[in-house]
């Protein structure tokens, strides 16, 4: 009351703004503007007068609607109150209704309200928010983190905390992540409903773009991974909307939280390895959700253990089995790609889109909706993975052959054509890249006698000319026909006078 008059006095005899009774009062400016609004309405002058020396006399006037005969009424406990407003289907009415059955001289509903307000002021805005147990976790990665530094190099790499928040009970899991991809994003999702012992049924990320594709005010999309990951939970993935601070804060002030009494408990600390890093932040996290809120009286987990516990969905029986999905195009050998390894379809959707769904054992094929090919995943970079009757007939005629056959087929012709036909392939790092090649000097001899063709592989093997396309052209141009370089026979040199003879160097 020594403040209430201090600020009577600044106001009316001095003409001091809000602000400046604020600071010399040591109270907020939105406290001083309600003091002063009803020193207006209470039409006060300065000096007081006398029979305004009684304090009760000047609080009835200046509190009209917390005059004495209310204020000796019994209130509830508050932060009972306010605890069970975050259980299913509990409402204020129904609270008032059990309170003035326990206490008949007690509150009317009006008061029972504002003096609930009143008392939730000094809450942060999230914990006033009513938010119902098992509905809501919130989830965002924290902005500052701490260095992990490699023994060997001395290099150093930031791991940020990846935090979840309960709705309700604000219990909160945090761990260090050094990525903010997929796997890692997916993974902690995992790990921190694992932590809670279930789920709820609305998950409130931001809008990071691991988990939200394309963000918007009404419809965003999310990643098909993680679509596929809030299914397996039962959840609903709503994103916080851009711009919208309000629908995640209670998150905002968990990693406000976690950043104070985690990364700052642990700044002077040097960590060289993320599992060490990960060990460290467990232990604060259970100090973080054992210690008593101030306003509340209870620990977010003895919270959680009374009204949320209890609220949340059970997890899935199977472990959730991580996916990536993507949209490959066909290419015109009729195979999609997948972590640079190939794997085919059928030649007739040579240029579509199609959806491929890759775990760690399998890579399954979508079109439409319908799955049309499933293969064991194969981590051999840049390989195929071909089935046959995806093949046009051309194309499987030619897979048919082996370099048995071919060789066999060969010495029909002769053993040059043989040896031709296994240098080939020997050149080749597999030998079915030189089947084409070795079938069209095969089919060389249905436009040429044998003999010719076997004449031209001599001379394509002489100058090491491996390919069908020399041994064409040799045919084309009849140089099968010549003798090769060493074979031409030795011709005696005529006699003539010049020519001195062997007599003449002894």
């Amino acid at each position: 009351m020594r403040k209430l008059r201090e600020i009577i006095r600044l106001r009316l005899q001095a003409g001091q703004s809000n602000r400046a009774i604020a600071r010399a009062c040591g109270l907020s400016p939105s406290t001083v503007g309600e003091y002063v609004g009803r020193i207006a309405l209470g039409g006060l002058t300065w000096p007081l007068p006398p029979e305004l020396d009684d304090d009760a006399a000047l609080e009835r006037i200046l509190f009209p609607d917390e005059h004495h005969p209310v204020s000796n009424r019994p209130e509830p406990d508050w932060a009972y109150v306010h605890r069970e407003l975050q259980r299913r289907h509990v409402t204020k009415m129904l609270l008032w209704q059990e309170y003035k059955e326990a206490t008949p001289g007690g509150l009317q509903y009006s008061q029972f309200c504002d003096k609930y307000l009143r008392w939730g002021r000094p809450l942060s805005a999230t914990m006033r928010q009513a938010h119902r147990a098992g509905e809501k976790t919130f989830i965002d990665f924290s902005g500052s983190g701490l260095d992990v530094v490699d023994p060997l190099t001395g290099e150093c790499r930031k791991a940020v905390l990846f935090v979840t928040v309960l709705g309700a009970s604000n219990l909160t899991y945090a761990e260090p992540v050094l990525n903010q991809d997929l796997p890692t994003w997916i993974g902690c999702h995992v790990r921190a409903f694992e932590y809670f012992g279930g789920t709820t049924e609305i998950w409130v990320p931001d809008n990071p773009r691991v988990g939200v594709t394309k963000a918007g005010k009404y419809e965003p999309i999310l990643n098909r991974t993680y679509e596929e990951l809030s299914a397996h939970f039962g959840a609903a993935v709503i994103p916080a909307r851009p711009y919208r601070p309000r629908d995640k804060a209670k998150v905002e002030v968990a990693v406000q939280i976690a950043s104070r009494w985690i990364l700052a408990a642990l700044r002077n600390r040097t960590f060289y390895s993320l599992e060490e890093m990960r060990i460290a932040v467990a232990e604060l996290l259970e100090k973080l959700n054992h210690r008593k809120m101030r306003r509340l009286g209870k620990s977010r987990r003895e919270l959680f253990e009374e009204i949320e516990r209890g609220a949340l969905k059970p997890l899935p029986v199977r472990p959730f089995e991580y996916a990536e999905w993507s949209r490959p195009r066909v290419d015109l050998s009729y195979h999609v790609k997948h972590d640079d390894h190939f794997y085919s379809v059928h030649f007739s959707l040579i240029g579509e889109q199609l959806d491929l769904r890759a775990t760690e054992t399998t890579v399954e094929i979508f079109r439409r909706g319908t799955r049309i090919e499933s293969y064991p995943r194969s981590y051999a970079k840049g390989k195929h993975t071909t089935l046959n009757h995806h093949m046009p007939r051309a194309h499987l005629d030619q897979v048919e052959w082996t370099p048995e056959r071919l060789t066999s087929w060969a010495k029909k012709t002769g053993p040059k054509t043989v040896a031709l036909l296994e240098a080939i392939m020997a050149s080749k790092a597999h030998p079915q890249q030189g089947f084409k090649a070795c079938l069209g000097i095969l089919r060389q001899a249905k436009d040429y006698p044998p003999e010719r063709v076997e004449r031209a592989a001599a001379r394509a093997l002489h100058f090491r000319t491996l390919n069908s396309g020399s041994v064409a052209s040799i045919l084309r141009h009849n140089l099968d026909q010549l003798p090769l370089p060493g074979d031409e026979p030795q011709q005696a040199l005529p006699l003539h006078e010049n020519v001195r003879g062997g007599r003449y160097y002894h």
